[in-house]
C-alpha cells in the first residue's frame, strides 16, 4: 500500500472525508505568516529591524509611553518575548525606559528620536509589504481577509 492511502485510511472513519493538514486554517495561518515574514526582512532595508520589533515601535508610537504589560496587550507578543524585544530597541538607541511614575519598580518604554525616525522612514517600506503580503488578492478579496482576520482574532479563545 502506498503512503498515501496508508494515510488516507487511517486518518478517517468510514465515510468521512480524510484529514488533510494542508488544508487547515492553521497551517494555513503558519505559512501566511510565513510569507509575510520573508517579504518583510526582503523589503525592509534595515537588516537588524524585525516585523515584531516594528510593530512594537508602532504601539509606542500610537500609544505612547507605555508598560511592558501594555505593549503585551497592544501587539499580542507575550511577556518573555517582549522583554526581548525592548532590550534590542534600547540597545539600538530606538527607545529609552524609565521607571514609572506611581510604581518606581514598573519599566515604562518610550520612543527615542531616533525611534520615531525609523518608524517615519519604515512605514512607506511597511505599506508596500502588506501589498505584497496581499499577493495576487484583489481589492475585495484584500478588504475581506482583513475583515475576517479581524473577526478571527476578535473572538474570544473557546470560540465564542
Amino acid at each position: 500500500m502506498s503512503k498515501n492511502n496508508e494515510s488516507t485510511n487511517t486518518s478517517s472513519p468510514e465515510g468521512a472525508a480524510p484529514y488533510d493538514v494542508t488544508e487547515q486554517v492553521g497551517h494555513l495561518l503558519r505559512k501566511a505568516v510565513q510569507r509575510h515574514t520573508s517579504i518583510f526582512q526582503q523589503n525592509i532595508e534595515d537588516d537588524q529591524l524585525t516585523a515584531i520589533q516594528f510593530v512594537t515601535l508602532c504601539a509606542l508610537r500610537d500609544r505612547g509611553r507605555s508598560s511592558q504589560a501594555e505593549l503585551v496587550e497592544a501587539t499580542a507578543i507575550d511577556q518573555a518575548t517582549i522583554r526581548g524585544i525592548i532590550d534590542r530597541l534600547k540597545a539600538r538607541g530606538l527607545i529609552k525606559l524609565s521607571p514609572g511614575q506611581l510604581d518606581r519598580r514598573k519599566v515604562i518604554a518610550d520612543l527615542t528620536p531616533e525611534g520615531e525616525t525609523l518608524i517615519a522612514q519604515t512605514i512607506p517600506k511597511a505599506k508596500k509589504i502588506s501589498k505584497l503580503t496581499m499577493g495576487k488578492l484583489n481589492p475585495a478579496e484584500q478588504v475581506a481577509i482583513l475583515y475576517l482576520l479581524q473577526k478571527m482574532n476578535s473572538s474570544s479563545l473557546d470560540g465564542e
